[in-house]
């Protein structure tokens, strides 16, 4: 099975280094950064501390690589025969425990605020959401994918 994630437009390195370090954790082969997400890297090419604090080195063990446009990276892996998968809160979204999960996926995050935007929930194959049963709307995006890859990966 192939399990890749792409990161889109996501603000904060801590949650970027969080979601490194749970990719890991579950197996995840590359992580794709796209948009304005940081990378391990600073803009000279140095690694970033803070990355690091939150990544506790998982930056170094799992394989990622930074494309600015994501919607050329999912065709890509569409031609790869990848299912692109969304996690966002949508009214075409089912629950992702009931996602049967195929042998090529790559599971896409977007921002902290806006989530993934309109344009790029239509490049998916599918959207899944986690269903909230409190006040809030959402969760932390390191949080949410942790929630989502352990449910899709874990098995």
């Amino acid at each position: 099975m192939k399990k890749y994630l792409i990161l889109h437009n996501i603000r904060s390195v801590y949650n970027v280094g969080a979601i490194f370090r749970t990719a890991d954790a579950i197996g995840i082969a590359r992580i794709y950064l796209t948009g304005y997400t940081p990378s391990p890297l600073d803009r000279f090419g140095r690694p970033r501390n803070d990355f690091a604090k939150a990544a506790l080195g998982a930056e170094k063990t799992i394989a990622w690589e930074s494309q600015k446009i994501p919607v050329s990276l999912i065709k890509k892996l569409k031609k790869e025969g990848f299912l692109i998968v969304g996690v966002e809160q949508d009214r075409q979204a089912i629950d992702y425990k009931k996602f049967k999960v195929p042998k090529k996926t790559a599971v896409l995050l977007g921002n902290e605020v806006k989530g993934v935007s309109p344009a790029l929930r239509k490049n998916c194959d599918c959207l899944i959401e986690i269903p909230m049963k409190g006040k809030k709307e959402s969760l932390n995006v390191s949080v949410a994918a942790g929630v989502v890859l352990y449910q899709l990966f874990d098995k």
